[in-house]
């Protein structure tokens, strides 16, 4: 395991992943249907037990890329972080979103210590609150809005699209040999 002061803080805005391929997990959000979303997140979250079950589970690759488990800790929690936004946009006018700074959550939950199992088991049944509430919507509720600080706007369509990419792209990066 590395140190965490090793790693760089992801500051990139990904919103670009609405509108083209990522070069990397090859996921083009632009071309899923947006009810589509759940059962994509519900196969993608399917696939993390296995990943987190590895022996090499705990071992970054280098000093300055998460382990497989600090993935797995993230996904989970930005399954858990996507449903309260989720709530927000459906029952709030145009909602601001609470900031999250993924990096300092990771430290301070100690992502890199936490038990394999139970990050599989939560990241599971977390998948599984946000894919129920996304095939619950309407077809009104797919156009209702809100915002991040930064600026971004979304609708709860292009938000769905958005969250996918997450979870499939660090699948991939775990999954995918040097």
């Amino acid at each position: 395991m590395g140190d965490d002061a090793d790693l760089v803080p992801d500051g990139k805005d990904w919103t670009w992943v609405l509108e083209r391929r990522c070069p990397d997990c090859g996921l083009d959000a632009a071309q899923v249907p947006p009810r589509d979303v759940a059962g994509r997140l519900r196969a993608n979250a399917a696939a993390w037990p296995a990943v987190l079950a590895r022996r090499d589970g705990r071992d970054r690759p280098d000093a300055s890329t998460w382990s497989p488990l600090e993935y797995g800790c993230h996904v989970r929690d930005v399954f858990r972080l996507f449903d309260v936004r989720l709530r927000l946009m459906l029952e709030h006018d145009d909602p601001l979103f609470p900031n999250w700074d993924q990096d300092a959550t990771a430290v301070q939950e100690r992502y890199g210590e936490q038990d394999p199992a139970v990050v599989a088991h939560d990241l599971m049944v977390s998948a599984g609150v946000l894919c129920d509430r996304f095939e619950g919507l309407t077809d009104a509720q797919w156009q209702r809005p809100g915002r991040r600080s930064d600026g971004a706007r979304f609708t709860v369509e292009s938000f769905a699209l958005y969250l996918l990419h997450d979870p499939v792209h660090h699948l991939h990066g775990v999954t995918a040999g040097p």
